[in-house]
């Protein structure tokens, strides 16, 4: 904040309440507040990764550093999605309308900015939230695919007649028209979702082999591409087959991926459709809003914005 926006506000301070100073008092004494994090001191330089950095003024409000080794300047939020943003009195305003799972123009009036700039915001938040997930999974791990309508909501040039408000597939069941998503989950919470390219064995591979612990049992519908990736991997399937309705054999099931599906697909509901190419950035805040529950805040989404949340949080749901 510049010297006369800071003297302003200090004149300002005389019309509050007594609740809003009990208020102010508060956030200034709390620990490990966001203006402690926008100001703290990077470990090292956000262009080279070298850790002697020098004081180097300040500028828009944010003290600036230099690189003892490249000589570049930086901030405490360079490399971070959030760098360059404007209005940041306005970011916790927002990060609570992420906790609300509000709509582009319900955020925009609940921040009293346009809804282009709500839009901006949204993905700029969810960039770095959408890479936080469990990066391994034990015991009994159940796996499923679920699937979205292709989108290309936003875009002015489309090879079909646009869809209104979502719209529905031309084709009943699977078709090209639709997006899997492969969800996995263990007992102990750990939890991960893929966008896959195609639901097939070369995928559904790639993406379960460095998650899956060796000695794991996975449990899955009767697909064979989980058969398959079981197989060549080494890894006890348990199989289950809802259709057959043997959804449940002992403590062999797939009834945590398929809740979390419907929560997902009902969460997603009030959007009328995702874009394709922003999907893992909704599936990232579905994952955050399931990560904490009731105990996600403003300053907890900030903090996952920016990148600067604890390990053991984000590996946990």
């Amino acid at each position: 904040m510049k010297a006369s926006q800071f003297t302003r506000w200090i004149a300002q301070l005389s019309s509050l309440s007594p609740e809003q100073r009990e208020q102010l008092k508060a956030c200034l004494s709390a620990p490990g507040s966001l203006a402690q994090d926008m100001i703290a001191t990077p470990s090292s330089c956000p262009h080279c990764q070298f850790s002697e950095l020098q004081s180097w003024g300040s500028s828009g409000g944010l003290p600036r550093y230099r690189c003892k080794f490249c000589g570049k300047t930086s901030n405490p939020l360079t490399g971070t999605p959030m760098a360059r943003l404007r209005k940041r009195h306005l970011w916790q305003d927002y990060a609570e309308a992420l906790t609300q799972s509000l709509t582009v123009r319900r955020a925009a009036k609940h921040c009293g900015v346009s809804k282009n700039t709500a839009f901006l915001w949204r993905h700029r938040f969810l960039s770095q939230i959408a890479d936080h997930q469990a990066q391994h999974a034990s015991g009994i791990v159940e796996a499923d695919e679920t699937f979205f309508l292709e989108s290309f909501k936003g875009q002015r040039d489309l090879s079909r007649p646009p869809r209104k408000r979502g719209g529905s597939a031309k084709r009943r069941g699977l078709s090209a028209e639709q997006i899997p998503v492969l969800v996995v989950r263990d007992r102990s919470g750990q939890h991960a979702d893929f966008q896959l390219e195609k639901l097939d064995a070369v995928h559904v591979r790639e993406r379960l082999r460095p998650l899956v612990d060796a000695d794991a049992i996975l449990c899955s519908d009767s697909a064979a591409v989980y058969a398959h990736y079981a197989k060549a991997e080494g890894i006890t399937h348990r199989p289950v087959n809802p259709s057959q309705k043997r959804r449940v054999d002992g403590p062999f099931h797939i009834q945590n991926v398929n809740a979390y599906d419907s929560r997902l697909k009902g969460w997603m509901t009030p959007f009328h459709g995702v874009a394709t190419k922003y999907l893992t950035h909704y599936l990232g805040w579905r994952r955050l809003l399931e990560r904490y529950k009731t105990q996600l805040n403003p300053l907890i989404c900030l903090r996952e914005a920016l990148g600067r949340a604890a390990m053991q949080q984000l590996t946990q749901t």
